[in-house]
């Protein structure tokens, strides 16, 4: 058959299939009936057709260059080599560790390592030494290692720089002018501010806000401070499709920033399920929710993706949960073939229009904070905190009033459920220290149920 069955039939404009639904509708107000409106202030229509994205500029990505990567807790050098070495022969591509003291010995972390494996190096200290040591081991070793460096993700996280504000940034410069043997050491938290319950807009324009403040410190020092890549550690939320556009939107925005600084510095995206939807309650549920969770990562475009454990926010970090998390992965990329398409979400009316929409609003809210002071002049007036407290607070209510849903916790919940071990603080525990800023918090939805059911469960 060499004709198309499509030109037997005639193209519908939307406005026909808006009169359409408007007949249907039977003198129903079709915005009040059918336009819904999300948090982040963005109309969602019941139809998306071509019209919707005639004018828009769509960027391509190619998410089956993703990485599966394992999460690792480090603060004992071959404790944690050998965790990676295990990971590595389940199948994970990439290691993510989250080195919390700094080892003296950082050269057996990475013992009987292949140079294919990529490293991101989190820590939980600021320190010139170690990273220039990470840079020499990189050197003569060939490992691809990615360092996160973000000392104003710390202020927004801990309410206190690690020194003060010109010694931290002064580092930073340093540890990014002299450590070039690192694939890249500059990174934005944006994971913090989903976590503490901004909105989508919220954490795209937090988070280029974020990042432009290091580019306008190393604006003018570009000879001896390269910026070649910067990681973006993302956190997505349950909201399927509008977690997908929230990645292509952060790449569009980000081109447009680099632009206007004329530099070329690629956009790396960690992407992982956040915290904010999870829960000790119907725990194995949390499973289903990073399982969608991480297929918008990688949908969305991620360069590498870790999970989270089921068990994350009550249990310590255990084989049962690791495994788990990394089979989930392994999952979608080997059985279910998310790695043979290219650009899977490319030409949807809907994730595209939201992808504009998105990047359109997030653009407002970063030129306002510019306007404003930038970034850290926002942090330091408690204007950020006080925002995502706003956006947290919306999103609270909608939970307590079964508007927003989490299976097993305030619906469909089992009333003879019994609690499991608790081996961390499930529930924030406010601390008497003097700090800069007011920090940045992280909480879950299903705390206040939780704490209930755990009070009743004591009595």
């Amino acid at each position: 058959m060499t004709k198309s069955l499509f030109t037997d039939f005639e193209s519908v404009s939307a406005k026909e299939w808006k009169q359409k639904i408007q007949y249907d509708l039977k003198g129903v107000d079709y915005n009040e009936a059918l336009i819904y409106k999300t948090l982040e202030g963005i109309d969602i229509k019941p139809f998306y057709n071509s019209e919707d994205v005639e004018n828009l500029d769509i960027y391509n990505q190619n998410p089956t260059s993703w990485n599966n990567c394992l999460k690792i807790e480090v603060d004992n050098a071959e404790e944690g080599n050998a965790k990676a070495i295990d990971g590595i022969k389940k199948g994970a591509e990439s290691i993510y560790f989250i080195v919390k003291v700094e080892l003296e010995n950082i050269s057996m972390l990475f013992d009987n390592m292949e140079n294919h494996i990529a490293f991101y190096i989190e820590t939980s200290f600021l320190s010139l030494d170690f990273c220039k040591k990470l840079n020499s081991l990189a050197k003569a070793s060939h490992y691809n290692i990615y360092l996160l460096t973000d000392v104003i993700g710390n202020l927004a996280t801990q309410g206190n720089w690690y020194n003060s504000l010109n010694e931290d940034l002064s580092i930073s410069a340093k540890i990014v002018s002299e450590c070039d043997s690192l694939q890249s050491v500059l990174s934005v938290d944006m994971s913090l501010y989903q976590n503490a319950g901004a909105h989508i807009v919220q954490q795209l324009a937090y988070g280029i806000a974020h990042v432009n403040e290091y580019l306008n410190r190393f604006e003018n020092d570009k000879e001896s401070v390269p910026l070649n890549k910067i990681i973006f550690k993302v956190s997505v939320g349950g909201n399927y499709f509008f977690e997908i556009a929230k990645l292509k939107a952060l790449r569009l925005l980000w081109n447009s920033l680099i632009n206007e600084y004329n530099i070329k510095a690629d956009c790396h995206i960690l992407a992982s399920p956040g915290l904010r939807n999870k829960s000790i309650l119907d725990y194995n549920v949390n499973m289903l929710r990073t399982t969608t969770e991480c297929m918008s990562t990688v949908l969305g475009g991620a360069d590498t993706v870790f999970n989270q454990p089921y068990d994350t926010i009550y249990h310590l970090e255990n084989e049962f949960g690791t495994r788990i998390a990394l089979n989930q992965l392994l999952i979608l990329k080997d059985e279910s073939y998310f790695d043979t398409v290219n650009n899977p979400a490319s030409g949807s009316y809907y994730i595209e229009s939201i992808t504009n929409s998105i990047a359109e609003e997030a653009l407002h809210v970063f030129k306002s904070i510019e306007k404003a002071g930038g970034f850290l002049t926002q942090l330091k007036e408690g204007t950020i905190q006080r925002k995502i407290k706003e956006s947290a607070t919306k999103e609270q209510e909608l939970f307590n009033n079964s508007d927003i849903v989490l299976t097993g916790v305030n619906k469909y919940r089992n009333q003879e459920e019994i609690i499991p071990e608790v081996q961390k603080e499930l529930f924030l525990v406010k601390e008497k220290r003097k700090t800069l800023i007011e920090p940045i918090v992280i909480r879950r939805l299903s705390e206040p149920i939780e704490k209930k059911v755990m009070t009743n469960a004591d009595n």
